[in-house]
Protein backbone atom coordinates (compact mmCIF):
# COMPACT_ATOMS: atom_id res chain seq x y z
CA UNK A 1 0.00 0.00 0.00
CA UNK A 2 3.10 2.19 0.56
CA UNK A 3 4.31 1.46 -2.84
CA UNK A 4 1.27 2.47 -4.21
CA UNK A 5 0.29 5.72 -2.71
CA UNK A 6 4.39 6.69 -3.29
CA UNK A 7 3.40 6.09 -7.12
CA UNK A 8 -0.29 7.22 -7.15
CA UNK A 9 -0.43 9.49 -4.05
CA UNK A 10 -3.68 8.59 -3.35
CA UNK A 11 -5.65 5.65 -2.17
CA UNK A 12 -6.44 2.79 -4.91
CA UNK A 13 -10.37 3.73 -4.28
CA UNK A 14 -9.90 7.12 -5.49
CA UNK A 15 -8.50 5.71 -8.96
CA UNK A 16 -11.20 3.59 -9.09
CA UNK A 17 -13.72 6.65 -8.50
CA UNK A 18 -12.09 8.66 -11.00
CA UNK A 19 -12.06 5.91 -13.57
CA UNK A 20 -15.71 5.10 -12.69
CA UNK A 21 -16.03 8.91 -13.60
CA UNK A 22 -14.70 8.98 -16.91
CA UNK A 23 -16.69 6.10 -17.92
CA UNK A 24 -19.50 7.61 -16.81
CA UNK A 25 -18.82 11.33 -18.48
CA UNK A 26 -17.77 9.39 -21.79
CA UNK A 27 -21.21 7.40 -21.53
CA UNK A 28 -23.40 10.44 -21.22
CA UNK A 29 -21.17 12.01 -23.81
CA UNK A 30 -21.73 9.62 -26.44
CA UNK A 31 -26.00 9.77 -25.90
CA UNK A 32 -26.16 13.03 -26.21
CA UNK A 33 -23.90 13.55 -28.90
CA UNK A 34 -25.07 11.96 -32.64
CA UNK A 35 -21.58 11.51 -33.67
CA UNK A 36 -18.81 11.14 -31.14
CA UNK A 37 -15.82 10.69 -33.22
CA UNK A 38 -12.64 11.59 -31.31
CA UNK A 39 -11.89 14.56 -33.17
CA UNK A 40 -15.31 16.53 -32.21
CA UNK A 41 -15.00 15.64 -28.57
CA UNK A 42 -11.66 16.49 -28.32
CA UNK A 43 -12.56 20.04 -29.97
CA UNK A 44 -14.71 20.20 -27.87
CA UNK A 45 -12.83 19.20 -24.93
CA UNK A 46 -10.36 21.99 -25.53
CA UNK A 47 -12.37 24.99 -26.09
CA UNK A 48 -14.12 24.23 -22.65
CA UNK A 49 -10.77 24.20 -21.00
CA UNK A 50 -9.94 27.28 -22.86
CA UNK A 51 -13.25 28.94 -22.37
CA UNK A 52 -13.23 28.08 -18.58
CA UNK A 53 -9.34 28.43 -17.68
CA UNK A 54 -8.81 31.89 -20.18
CA UNK A 55 -11.74 33.64 -19.82
CA UNK A 56 -14.01 33.01 -16.89
CA UNK A 57 -12.09 31.99 -14.03
CA UNK A 58 -9.81 35.53 -14.55
CA UNK A 59 -13.34 37.34 -14.96
CA UNK A 60 -15.12 34.92 -11.95
CA UNK A 61 -11.23 35.71 -10.03
CA UNK A 62 -11.35 39.54 -10.83
CA UNK A 63 -15.39 39.54 -9.59
CA UNK A 64 -14.25 38.31 -6.41
CA UNK A 65 -11.53 40.87 -5.53
CA UNK A 66 -13.99 43.52 -3.98
CA UNK A 67 -15.12 40.85 -1.60
CA UNK A 68 -11.30 39.73 -0.95
CA UNK A 69 -10.32 43.86 -0.68
CA UNK A 70 -13.06 44.33 2.16
CA UNK A 71 -11.64 41.49 3.92
CA UNK A 72 -8.68 42.85 3.97
CA UNK A 73 -9.58 46.62 5.09
CA UNK A 74 -11.48 44.84 7.62
CA UNK A 75 -8.76 43.19 8.90
CA UNK A 76 -6.50 45.78 8.23
CA UNK A 77 -8.58 49.32 9.39
CA UNK A 78 -11.30 48.08 11.27
CA UNK A 79 -12.38 46.71 14.59
CA UNK A 80 -10.64 43.90 16.15
CA UNK A 81 -14.23 41.66 16.56
CA UNK A 82 -13.82 38.09 15.08
CA UNK A 83 -15.68 37.25 11.85
CA UNK A 84 -18.75 34.96 13.01
CA UNK A 85 -19.45 33.69 9.77
CA UNK A 86 -17.35 34.52 6.61
CA UNK A 87 -20.12 35.97 4.24
CA UNK A 88 -17.39 35.21 1.19
CA UNK A 89 -18.94 31.85 -0.07
CA UNK A 90 -22.23 33.13 0.67
CA UNK A 91 -21.96 35.83 -2.29
CA UNK A 92 -19.42 33.07 -4.76
CA UNK A 93 -22.66 30.96 -4.31
CA UNK A 94 -25.22 32.74 -6.16
CA UNK A 95 -22.88 34.90 -8.24
CA UNK A 96 -21.75 31.26 -9.93
CA UNK A 97 -24.78 29.71 -10.37
CA UNK A 98 -26.45 33.13 -11.74
CA UNK A 99 -23.15 33.17 -14.22
CA UNK A 100 -23.72 29.80 -15.04
CA UNK A 101 -27.50 30.19 -15.86
CA UNK A 102 -27.01 33.44 -17.81
CA UNK A 103 -24.69 31.37 -19.57
CA UNK A 104 -27.24 29.11 -20.50
CA UNK A 105 -29.88 31.59 -21.08
CA UNK A 106 -27.61 34.08 -23.40
CA UNK A 107 -28.74 32.45 -26.89
CA UNK A 108 -32.51 32.79 -25.64
CA UNK A 109 -31.86 36.29 -24.04
CA UNK A 110 -30.71 38.04 -27.08
CA UNK A 111 -32.80 36.01 -29.12
CA UNK A 112 -30.81 33.79 -31.10
CA UNK A 113 -32.03 30.67 -32.40
CA UNK A 114 -36.03 31.75 -31.66
CA UNK A 115 -37.27 29.46 -34.47
CA UNK A 116 -35.07 26.49 -33.41
CA UNK A 117 -36.39 27.14 -29.62
CA UNK A 118 -39.90 27.46 -30.62
CA UNK A 119 -39.78 23.62 -32.55
CA UNK A 120 -37.79 22.02 -29.75
CA UNK A 121 -39.89 23.64 -26.50
CA UNK A 122 -43.01 24.71 -28.08
CA UNK A 123 -42.64 27.72 -26.77
CA UNK A 124 -41.67 31.40 -27.08
CA UNK A 125 -39.00 33.27 -26.09
CA UNK A 126 -41.19 35.76 -24.12
CA UNK A 127 -39.93 36.05 -20.21
CA UNK A 128 -36.73 34.44 -20.44
CA UNK A 129 -34.64 37.20 -19.53
CA UNK A 130 -37.50 37.57 -16.61
CA UNK A 131 -36.73 33.97 -15.11
CA UNK A 132 -33.64 34.26 -15.39
CA UNK A 133 -33.62 37.40 -12.95
CA UNK A 134 -36.12 35.82 -10.99
CA UNK A 135 -33.91 32.80 -10.26
CA UNK A 136 -31.07 35.01 -9.85
CA UNK A 137 -33.05 36.93 -7.14
CA UNK A 138 -34.04 33.72 -5.53
CA UNK A 139 -30.03 32.35 -5.53
CA UNK A 140 -29.09 35.11 -3.87
CA UNK A 141 -32.22 35.74 -1.69
CA UNK A 142 -31.37 31.89 -0.81
CA UNK A 143 -27.85 32.49 0.25
CA UNK A 144 -28.96 35.74 2.18
CA UNK A 145 -31.25 33.42 4.50
CA UNK A 146 -28.88 30.76 5.05
CA UNK A 147 -25.97 33.55 5.79
CA UNK A 148 -29.08 35.49 8.18
CA UNK A 149 -29.24 31.79 10.16
CA UNK A 150 -25.77 30.64 10.03
CA UNK A 151 -24.82 34.48 11.51
CA UNK A 152 -27.88 34.00 14.15
CA UNK A 153 -26.82 30.51 15.25
CA UNK A 154 -22.86 31.58 15.77
CA UNK A 155 -23.82 34.83 17.51
CA UNK A 156 -26.13 32.50 19.97
CA UNK A 157 -22.96 30.64 20.25
CA UNK A 158 -20.73 33.16 20.99
CA UNK A 159 -23.17 35.06 23.81
CA UNK A 160 -23.17 31.81 25.85
CA UNK A 161 -21.21 32.25 29.09
CA UNK A 162 -19.61 28.65 28.77
CA UNK A 163 -18.65 29.54 25.11
CA UNK A 164 -15.49 30.73 26.05
CA UNK A 165 -14.64 28.03 28.65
Amino acid sequence: MRLWRRLYGANPLHLLVMLGCFALSAYVVSMVWEDPTWVALLIWFVGAVIGHDLVLYPLYALADQPVVLARWARRRFGRERPVLVPAINHVRAPVLGSAVLGLIYLPTVTRHGEDAFRFTAGLGMEGILQNWLLITAVLFLGSAVVYAVRLGRAARRAARPDAHA
